[in-house]
């Protein structure tokens, strides 16, 4: 069965933090995003603006999974399942989604992400196994760049 996957609407918002929080790796409270100053109103402004795209991955109707863009970077900067719905096409899905928009809609020659570069994580194999590589940049936090190879 093909995931279902489209845009977010106004009112999913506040369940993307949920979805966040409940990850298998790398989840991220509400609270500590907060701290970074990513909360709902700042992502509902993000998005009304036209700075950042946000798709949704759905299961029975339920917002499930998502993934976030910022336009003008080409940054890939979340892609999210909630723990328990791995390895339903998903995250490949909602992925394609949002490469697609950057390149073919927001113009971006050049497409990343920051992941973490232990080897351990669910991410690490899955940017890789769709043609995402390492650029050697590294963060302060243990997340490397990842570069989307060209189609």
């Amino acid at each position: 069965m093909k995931p279902l996957i489209r845009p977010t609407r106004d009112a999913e918002i506040e369940r993307l933090f949920e979805v966040r929080a409940t990850t298998r790796d790398n989840a991220i409270s509400s609270a500590r995003l907060a701290e970074l100053g990513i909360t709902p109103e700042t992502l509902r402004q993000a998005l009304q603006a036209g700075e950042m795209h946000s798709w949704v991955g759905l299961h029975e109707e339920q917002v499930v999974a998502f993934c976030n863009v910022h336009d003008q970077s080409g940054e890939v900067l979340v892609l999210a399942v909630q723990a328990g719905f791995e390895g339903r096409g998903l995250g490949r899905a909602l992925l394609a989604t949002a490469v697609r928009h950057l390149r073919e809609v927001a113009g971006c020659s050049r497409i990343w992400l920051m992941a973490g570069a232990d080897a351990g994580l669910r991410s690490h194999g899955f940017y890789r196994a769709q043609g995402w590589r390492p650029s050697g940049v590294c963060d302060g936090h243990g997340d490397e760049e990842l570069l989307l190879s060209a189609p």
